[in-house]
């Protein structure tokens, strides 16, 4: 039998609904699990564990009584450190908020709850979701389950972690320049950044309010497709939140890809950036099994990518330092040196700058739905190449390892899956990206891909 802790939400859920699998006994495992293998991870900044054992319970007294809720109900579930949880600690990672104890939930936590998810953890992450691998907060980086001397990515650093090494079913993430599939793509497992104002943002620290999206991030597509049918709700409260008709993300899961136009922006990582040899060569293994699943793949043109990172960061820049501004004057030395340089450099953007990257931020979305009208998805690598040494994604460095900052220019979905190995045994990945709301397809097309080429079978050992 699977160990339970290396499940899939689908396959523990059936087995609860089932009344085969105990909740109790699942959340005992992953909390078992985290007390075994996290001091060498530290996906962990707090382990839930007499709350989370309280509502495995909880969850099991109702589906015993029939009131079985969805694929959710008693599923381990943890939480970037940014997602504000009503009574317990959220401190952004950073010592200006170790003491910091929110009233409420957030409004996707709310909806998890819900659900009857049992939440396990509150996870590492960048400071503030900018900061880099630092080494001078109160509580250490996460490391990467493939290697321990590798660089998990950021800035949903712990949420990847923990979902790759086991530790618990599904995370959430928050994505402002990749920050769910940057660590998607290191830790092996799939992430969602989904359509710009799908998922409130309400009850989560915020970085940039244009960019910043919320996501799940699982071993799966198709779990967090799962995910997607609890988190994607309307909020009245968050004023980017979209109002759109219910979609169910599951309902073409499996489902034939004869015709499906995939373009591969063969220029990002042909051109625009240097790629790893082995990167390419899983691109074209995914391109094959595209076409084998009866996909018409052909190439697609946008802007060179550098036109997207200079947009995206500038205006990402103005407006994480209207965000932070008070707390950088006062307060400056309770950031750690990542996070407070990258914050400050927003101070010396200016207005003008700012709307022509938002006028530029226009004729870049105008372009790709003028190409999505040839297109139903387009695809390219998440990451340049495999997972880097600890501390060198913080960007201190000037190298930029990812494909990332596009799709949250574009605010289309973009889903961040594992595509193969390289030589060494570390994940490499895929990135497939499509039109607004059309996250069911994106996601259509990671399951497709996923079973092809047989990736989910391979865990980190650690």
């Amino acid at each position: 039998m699977t160990d339970l802790h290396f499940l899939t939400i689908s396959q523990a859920s059936a087995q609860i609904k089932a009344g085969k699998l105990s909740p109790v006994e699942l959340t005992k495992a992953f909390l078992t699990r985290i007390k075994k293998l996290d001091g060498a991870l530290n996906s962990h900044l707090l382990v839930l564990e007499e709350q989370a054992m309280a509502d495995a319970a909880k969850a099991e007294a109702e589906i015993a009584r029939g009131k079985w809720k969805g694929p959710l109900h008693g599923i381990p579930i943890g939480l970037k450190d940014i997602y504000n949880t009503a009574g317990v600690r959220t401190t952004g990672h950073s010592a200006l908020f170790k003491d910091h104890i929110p009233a409420e939930d957030a409004f996707t936590v709310g909806l998890l709850r819900r659900a009857g998810a049992v939440i396990t953890g509150k996870l590492a992450t960048w400071e503030f979701a900018i900061g880099g691998a630092s080494f001078d907060l109160p509580w250490p980086p996460a490391h990467n389950p493939w290697d321990v001397s590798l660089d998990p990515s950021g800035s949903s650093s712990g949420s990847g972690v923990a979902v790759a090494a086991g530790l618990c079913m599904g995370a959430m993430g928050s994505d402002t320049g990749g920050s769910i599939r940057g660590p998607a793509a290191w830790c092996g497992i799939a992430g969602l950044k989904p359509t710009y104002g799908l998922l409130s943002r309400r009850g989560i620290l915020p970085l940039s309010f244009s960019l910043d999206h919320a996501g799940p991030m699982c071993w799966t597509s198709e779990d967090c497709a799962l995910m997607m049918q609890v988190l994607a709700c309307h909020d009245p409260l968050d004023p980017g939140s979209a109002t759109v008709p219910a979609v169910d993300y599951t309902a073409n899961l499996g489902k034939s890809l004869a015709g499906l136009r995939v373009g591969v922006v063969r220029h990002f990582f042909e051109r625009d950036l240097r790629t790893d040899p082995e990167t390419i060569a899983a691109v074209e293994t995914s391109v094959a099994a595209l076409r084998a699943l009866g996909a018409i793949v052909t190439d697609a043109h946008l802007s060179p990518f550098g036109a997207y990172t200079d947009c995206g960061s500038l205006i990402a820049r103005s407006e994480a330092y209207s965000i932070h501004q008070h707390w950088l004057r006062t307060s400056p030395e309770l950031y750690g040196a990542f996070a407070r340089h990258r914050l400050m450099a927003g101070a010396f953007i200016s207005a003008a700058d700012y709307i022509n990257a938002q006028r530029e931020r226009t004729r870049l979305v105008a372009q790709f739905a003028e190409t999505m009208k040839s297109f139903d998805v387009v695809i390219f690598p998440t990451a340049r190449c495999p997972p880097r040494p600890l501390g060198e994604d913080s960007m201190a460095s000037g190298f930029q390892p990812f494909f990332n900052r596009a799709f949250n220019v574009l605010g289309s979905p973009a889903l961040s899956i594992c595509n193969g190995f390289s030589l060494k045994g570390l994940p490499l990945s895929l990135q497939i990206g499509g039109r607004p709301f059309e996250d069911a397809l994106v996601l259509q097309v990671g399951d497709a891909l996923e079973k092809a080429l047989l990736t989910r079978t391979r865990r980190p050992v650690v």
